[in-house]
């Protein structure tokens, strides 16, 4: 049941916030949503902006309407789903510990004969799991201030070469905008490549591991950008890599997957800012361009594309279900975020590599 105490609280918060944007002359409530009558003092687009993220934090959808020769600012609740937070820790506590084993391995212990001799790979669990903390810290620290909700990162352990399968984050409720779109989109691989190159940095400047890795050995492609640092820094090998700038590589090789401009991909997110829904023709055409270049590698140049294959069928399914459109559709980026959003696209092509990795 409502508590008329906890609506009016609300109602005289959001007419507090409303008035000087929007001079109210009535109000009023039916099915829990609460109805502002008035006159905008700003661009209903303006209005949209500053509004937005106030109504959001407290649980409530906005919209504006024109009905009937009135305009009509519509507050409507939501009840987002209980986060489960332990979730979050048990996923996060779980993947320190895989990477901690594939970190030892990396250093040359062996933690199965020795279980004390995990611990070695910690600077490893450090740094890649600062690498991924850090480009959905980006999502999530943008997609707060523009108003939307947003969960906690959740680490997926994973028993592969890194020992996790990365890292996600759950929008919940709408998207304000395209400017709120493309921001969210854009800041996770920024964010994420930036830890990325400093600890690259990092690992080209620790000495060589004494002990080799034991187990498959596996060939690594070196992007230009990882390439370029190693000029910079040219101590650092690139055939003997650390463990601590393999986390660096990892943090390339995930921008460079998740700039892929298709379905729910960050670069999914940035190109339908950027073109409006004209992004879904590039979107759609994705998953057969990467199909075809996983063949190419395969048949043509005799290596491992398999990577190219799964990825363009994994996103063959998200791109057929399209992206959700803004309720705000209609806002220019400007020209900063379009070249913003065109040298993004740049510096994934700087972290992409045809063959990233070779298993021999």
């Amino acid at each position: 049941m409502n508590d008329p105490a906890k609506e009016s609280e609300i109602e005289n918060e959001f007419a507090e916030k409303i008035r000087p944007v929007f001079s109210i002359y009535d109000i009023q409530h039916a099915d829990g949503n609460i109805f502002f009558f008035g006159v905008p003092k700003e661009e209903i687009k303006v209005i949209f902006d500053k509004l937005f993220p106030v109504f959001s934090e407290k649980g409530y959808q906005f919209t504006i309407k024109y009905d009937l020769g009135e305009h009509i600012l519509i507050a409507s609740p939501f009840s987002p789903e209980k986060e489960r937070r332990w979730i979050n820790v048990v996923l996060a506590i779980a993947t320190v510990f895989t990477t901690m084993v594939v970190g030892s391995l990396l250093f040359g212990a062996d933690p199965v004969t020795s279980p004390s001799d995990v611990l070695k790979g910690l600077p490893f669990t450090i740094a890649i799991m600062t690498v991924l903390g850090a480009h959905e810290a980006g999502h999530y620290i943008v997609a707060k201030r523009h108003g939307m909700r947003t969960s906690l990162p959740y680490f997926i352990p994973f028993p592969n070469m890194i020992g996790t399968m990365g890292a996600v984050i759950k929008h919940k409720g709408p998207i304000p905008n395209r400017k709120a779109l493309f921001d969210v989109g854009v800041s996770g691989p920024l964010i994420g490549l930036i830890v990325s190159v400093i600890v690259t940095m990092i690992g080209l400047l620790q000495p060589p591991i004494t002990q080799a890795p034991q187990g498959l050995s596996i060939e690594l492609g070196i992007p230009l950008l990882f390439e370029l640092i190693t000029r910079i820094i040219p101590n650092g090998s690139v055939m003997m890599m650390h463990p601590i700038a393999f986390a660096g590589w990892v943090g390339m090789l995930v921008t460079a997957l998740n700039l892929i401009p298709a379905g729910q991909l960050d670069g999914g997110h940035v190109l339908r800012a950027m073109m409006g829904e004209k992004a879904k023709e590039v979107s759609r055409a994705m998953p057969f361009i990467l199909v075809s270049l996983g063949f190419y590698v395969t048949y043509y140049l005799g290596k491992d594309g398999f990577l190219w294959v799964l990825w363009g069928l994994f996103l063959s399914f998200f791109a057929a279900a399209g992206h959700p459109k803004p309720l705000d559709d209609d806002v220019p980026l400007g020209k900063g975020r379009m070249a913003l959003g065109i040298i993004t696209f740049i510096l994934g092509l700087l972290c992409f590599t045809l063959v990233p990795f070779q298993v021999r």
